[in-house]
């Protein structure tokens, strides 16, 4: 199976909060996580599944289903 490997989940998982209007702080209560360390994920360029999962859920937003969008090609394809 192939997939884009080039996603920074950290970042996408930051913008896809501000376009919805959210912040820092609602975002950690609803993850469960201090303030600081929502910084620190959203420079995450991976994370794990049942956290991206969790997260969502809490968003809205299928985050797994980017991973599969535009494919990288691995070589001998």
């Amino acid at each position: 199976m192939n997939y884009n490997k080039d996603i920074h989940i950290g970042s996408m998982i930051q913008n896809v909060m501000k376009e919805q209007g959210r912040n820092v702080s609602w975002f950690a209560k609803q993850v469960c996580y201090e303030r600081s360390n929502i910084y620190k994920l959203f420079k995450r360029k991976s994370i794990d599944i049942d956290l991206l999962i969790r997260i969502s859920e809490i968003l809205g937003y299928d985050f797994i289903k980017e991973y599969s969008k535009n494919p990288k090609k691995s070589k001998g394809e």
